[in-house]
Formats: C-alpha cells, sequence, structure tokens
C-alpha cells in the first residue's frame, strides 16, 4: 500500500520513469522487484510479474531511445498518472506515440504500472493523420 511518503516521491519517480522511456535505461530503484506491468497496445496486451520481464516487454517492443513530451503528470491517491508523447528515429524515419501510464507506488518504488499505447505510427500515418483530422489540441 502506497504512504505518504510515496506520494511525495511521486514526482521523482515519475522523472525516473521518463529518464527509462528516453534511454531504454531504467534508473536503479525505478521499479520494484515484483512490479505488475500491463501493457495495452491497440490489438495487443502483454503482462510481466517482475522487473526483468517488465524491462523486456519495453526492450522488446520498443527498443529504440528518443525524446519524451510530458502531456500531463497528475497525482493518484497510490503514485501518478502519466500522460507522453513520444518520439524516436528508427530505419531512416521519425516515428511517434502517445502513452498513458498509471503507476502504484510502494516504497518509493514502481509497485504496478499499467500503460495504455496508441502503437508506433510512422511518418505514413503521421501524415495521412495530418491530411485527414484537424486536431484542437497538440
Amino acid at each position: 500500500m502506497s504512504t505518504t511518503a510515496d506520494l511525495v516521491e511521486a514526482p521523482a519517480v515519475a522523472q525516473k520513469l521518463i529518464r527509462w522511456l528516453e534511454s531504454g535505461t531504467a534508473p536503479d530503484g525505478l521499479f520494484a522487484d515484483d512490479v505488475f506491468a500491463d501493457v495495452l497496445f491497440p490489438h495487443w496486451r502483454l503482462q510481466a510479474g517482475n522487473v526483468t520481464d517488465a524491462l523486456a516487454i519495453r526492450s522488446t517492443e520498443h527498443p529504440y531511445p528518443g525524446e519524451v513530451r510530458v502531456e500531463r503528470l497528475e497525482p493518484t491517491s497510490r503514485g501518478f498518472a502519466l500522460e507522453v508523447e513520444e518520439r524516436w528515429q528508427h530505419e531512416g524515419q521519425s516515428w511517434c506515440a502517445h502513452e498513458a501510464f498509471r503507476a502504484d507506488l510502494v516504497d518509493g518504488r514502481i509497485q504496478e504500472l499499467k500503460i495504455y499505447c496508441t502503437g508506433d505510427w510512422d511518418e505514413e500515418a503521421v501524415r495521412r493523420h495530418a491530411e485527414q483530422v484537424t486536431l484542437i489540441r497538440p
């Protein structure tokens, strides 16, 4: 169960999570050893019950370092919710994805992480979307 100390540490833990997303290397102490990760893609779902398997999902499904733009970070009663846009280069193309994270903290580490991902958009998908949709906000 999260404590008041966990909630105070939530912004710092969120920054560690962002560093992991940008670099592909998890900072020490980011995850509990028995972290539960639940990752949802548009047409697929993966889960892990320990830190090694959780890190493997990221390194297998999205091994590319890049830039993360934080759209929203909000505290929750157990940790934090985070929305981001990721951008990276792969095979000579620019790619992007939008993701939402819900992290529950115990002892200053992520104990449970739920990730919702739009899937990876290549340049063609971004171009097609820009032609067909006018967004009100970025």
